[in-house]
């Protein structure tokens, strides 16, 4: 909703610009998958190795956004779409300066992550499906948060009382059971080199 007498300013300075100055296109790397599957530690692990290649990018975790950007939001459906659709809304204006975001979010609907394309932008949007199966994220449960959904303690969880719809058509998938992390860290920077 935008409100009335809302008119977007147009800038001098072009998206393209920033990207010249910078030596890179501005993209958002979107890492979906179940809690634990390794979404995090990819994505981190991907911010460091980009920043020693001379790389400027960020990270907007899942966990980290909500202690700021989005506390105010709980796990129902409609908050974790409005979630999702901040964190597109904020990738959208990052990727502008010519940065390359790195997203780690559950973001388990096919609806949401399809809102976040749009956002986005088709071009600048690539999608990876970490692929972890749900035994394996359970076996790892850094938080002890699928022992509480198992308990009943926590509702709508993602993958136990709440569904996760694996994408159809990601740019890339990568089961961290059978990739080591140098390995995927070549996968995603073939990704964002794709032009």
């Amino acid at each position: 909703m935008v409100t009335k007498g809302i008119v977007w300013h147009q800038g001098i300075v072009a998206r393209n610009e920033r990207e010249a100055l910078l030596g890179q296109t501005g993209v958002t790397i979107w890492l979906t998958g179940l809690s634990a599957s390794g979404k995090s530690t990819l994505a981190f692990a991907l911010e460091r190795r980009l920043l020693s290649e001379g790389k400027a990018c960020f990270t907007l975790d899942g966990d980290n956004v909500r202690h700021g950007l989005n506390r105010n939001l709980g796990f129902s459906s409609e908050d974790r779409s409005e979630n999702i659709r901040r964190v597109a809304e904020v990738s959208r204006l990052m990727n502008e300066a010519g940065l390359i975001v790195i997203v780690a979010l559950i973001s388990p609907l096919r609806s949401d992550r399809a809102m976040a394309k749009e956002i986005i932008g088709v071009e600048h949007f690539r999608e990876v499906y970490i692929s972890t199966p749900l035994e394996a994220c359970e076996a790892r449960d850094p938080k002890g948060l699928y022992v509480r959904a198992r308990a009943g303690e926590l509702a709508e969880f993602t993958g136990i009382s709440s569904p996760y719809e694996h994408p159809t058509s990601p740019e890339l998938i990568i089961n961290t059971l059978e990739t080591c992390v140098d390995s995927a860290l070549d996968q995603l920077c073939g990704v964002i080199m794709r032009k």
